[in-house]
């Protein structure tokens, strides 16, 4: 029966458009083939987890990503809003693998870099003023339950625009960021989960029922 299912499943690959466009998808991030299968199983149950529908709403991506629905956090709803390349308020499984890539520990420092600039410009502006830095700072004393006061708030965020704004206009451009970022690497530290590396040991059921031929998987 096994057997079965396995030529089944090899036959429906190579005339799967899924499959076709998971190869692409393999093709333009950090994700193997097989990777990307993993992640569709991820996905499916990430989407279904409120909404049955096939897409990831923010309520489920805030449910996965804090365990809270409805509990507001900064970083939570601008990943969201990063996550959603199309801006029509899901994500698709294309987005979240191309988004998700991001975060593998061997993409790129550079792209790093770059996603957590955009995750910073609350905006859009192309760069990060002392309001989005300050938000930025409040958002995160509040993950780590800290409190400081106002004062102390804005010494922080006045020595930070001092030390980054190179060309003193008030403001932290993408370059400025880079150079910050060379300088104190933990500001990236975030952009990096070990475990996309091995993202298929997190489905024990994958490689039964994958659809990616037996030539095309990597362990």
């Amino acid at each position: 029966m096994h057997s079965i299912k396995s030529c089944f499943c090899l036959l429906k690959a190579r005339n799967s458009p899924r499959f076709e466009d998971h190869v692409i998808l393999a093709a333009e991030t950090t994700f193997n083939v097989n990777e990307v299968e993993a992640l569709h199983v991820l996905f499916e149950q990430l989407s279904s987890s409120i909404i049955d529908d096939g897409l990831i709403h923010k309520e489920e991506f805030k449910l996965a990503l804090i365990n809270s629905e409805s509990k507001n956090n900064l970083f939570a709803d601008r990943l969201f809003e990063l996550f959603d390349l199309k801006k029509n308020g899901v994500i698709e499984f294309e987005e979240f693998v191309r988004s998700l890539s991001i975060f593998h520990p061997d993409t790129p420092d550079e792209d790093k870099i770059a996603f957590a600039f955009r995750l910073y410009d609350l905006n859009h502006t192309g760069y990060i003023e002392h309001d989005e830095l300050k938000e930025m700072v409040l958002a995160t004393l509040g993950e780590s339950n800290l409190s400081l006061s106002d004062d102390a708030v804005e010494a922080i965020v006045e020595k930070t625009l001092l030390e980054a704004d190179l060309n003193g206009d008030g403001r932290i451009d993408l370059e400025e960021w880079k150079e910050m970022a060379a300088r104190y690497p933990s500001l990236t530290k975030n952009m990096t989960l070990p475990y996309l590396r091995e993202i298929t040991l997190a489905f024990p059921n994958f490689v039964m029922e994958t659809e990616v031929p037996d030539s095309a998987l990597v362990f």
